[in-house]
């Protein structure tokens, strides 16, 4: 047997049977399987996978953010949008400065590498309380602000780390030059999406035969963020438009009713799968870090990206406390924990390039951002949440 295909069959085991396991003991999927990796990475027989910016961002990254996009209600999220845009911009832009003035001034980091970390943690992931949420049958407004927020913010963060890579690594640019860039790359990458899901729908509604319906989402989920790429744009944000199109937009073409079912079908299953591969290999590769090095700068940037996560959701919050947009004090507690740190953020650390100084340092401080998030945030959600006496609303 091919070890690639051996590999993955182990990992899908592993995470079978963890996903029956944490169901049973009511405990977040996501830690289980973190916890799961670490394990596994301390056998002797264990597999070797290299957790890559490539493995990450081209294989597992885009099916996440399609079935993300793909089920986003766009007719709910509609009248939501205000506080959900300033968060995932604004909010990103708080979280990145504070954190980074924080490394600067508390760790001593360079500018540049300080500026490169505060970019690329301020990005979202809380897969891991969006399952708590579904598992406990949570609903309404609180859900969609929490997983369309951490959606868009991806996309801010991805092309804000472009930029500030292009000036840790020394590049000279221009304000205008950094602009224009930073113009080209989230255009490019809405232009992309828009392209590629508007072309797959539309053959999309040329059949009903679901398994080719499902085919066309694939190749919209994968080609769209390849297209991106390859034209120096956002991957993140075309597959999110990609997304969005396929799955709110009717003018060009329907699913049929057989393969909506089985659409929906597949995506949970190539989410679970692209979920439990992502988790797994950060525990196998939390394991192999060398936290005791860094563990005082550590400390102090989980500490810093908890104040800077409560510096952006309170304040931005604030501005809509006297409109019908209004977002209840308990929701920006939940918001505020529910703010985990995940594959993104890994996959932008590890595509650092050797040039950034510390770039070593700043990878293994990220690791431990996640694991923090995981274990510690992801694990009082629920807590959390009874607290708050699980509000739906």
């Amino acid at each position: 047997m091919d070890p690639t295909v051996k590999t993955i069959a182990v990992l899908l085991l592993i995470a079978a049977v963890v996903a029956m396991l944490t169901r049973k003991l009511r405990l977040p999927y996501s830690t289980g399987l973190v916890a799961a990796g670490v394990v596994l990475a301390l056998l002797p027989f264990s597999p070797k996978v290299e957790l890559t910016r490539d493995l990450i961002f081209t294989a597992l990254l885009p099916p996440l953010l399609f079935e993300a996009a793909f089920f986003l209600p766009w007719k709910a999220l509609r009248p939501d949008l205000g506080p959900v845009v300033v968060l995932a911009t604004a909010g990103i832009v708080i979280s990145a400065l504070f954190t980074t003035i924080g490394m600067r001034f508390l760790v001593h980091w360079p500018w540049e590498s300080a500026l490169v970390f505060g970019v690329l943690i301020a990005a979202t992931d809380p897969i891991s309380v969006i399952a708590i949420f579904r598992e406990r049958k949570i609903q309404g407004r609180l859900l969609l602000l929490l997983e369309s927020e951490s959606l868009f913010n991806d996309g801010t963060a991805a092309v804000a780390f472009g930029a500030a890579t292009a000036v840790a690594a020394g590049q000279q640019l221009a304000p205008l030059k950094m602009y224009a860039a930073i113009a080209g790359t989230i255009g490019g990458g809405l232009l992309c999406g828009a392209v590629v899901g508007c072309v797959a729908l539309w053959l999309v509604g040329r059949t009903d035969d679901h398994l080719v319906e499902i085919t066309f989402t694939t190749v919209a989920a994968y080609g769209s963020f390849l297209l991106a790429e390859h034209f120096h744009a956002s991957g993140v944000l075309a597959t999110i438009t990609a997304g969005l199109i396929m799955g709110n937009y009717q003018r060009l073409g329907t699913i049929s009713e057989r393969g909506v079912e089985a659409v929906r079908a597949f995506w949970e299953y190539a989410a679970f799968t692209a979920n439990s591969i992502v988790f797994l290999l950060i525990g196998m590769h939390e394991a192999h870090q060398n936290f005791a090095a860094v563990w005082l700068t550590a400390v102090a940037a989980i500490a810093l990206v908890l104040a800077g996560r409560a510096a952006a959701i309170y304040p931005c919050c604030l501005l809509f406390a006297r409109s019908s947009l209004r977002v209840s004090m308990r929701h920006q507690h939940v918001l505020f924990w529910g703010g985990l740190r995940g594959a993104l953020a890994l996959a932008l650390a590890l595509s650092l390039p050797v040039e950034v100084p510390l770039r070593d340092e700043i990878i293994t401080v990220c690791f431990a951002v996640v694991a923090f998030s995981i274990f510690v945030q992801g694990l009082t959600m629920a807590p959390l949440l009874r607290r708050l006496k699980e509000i739906q609303k």
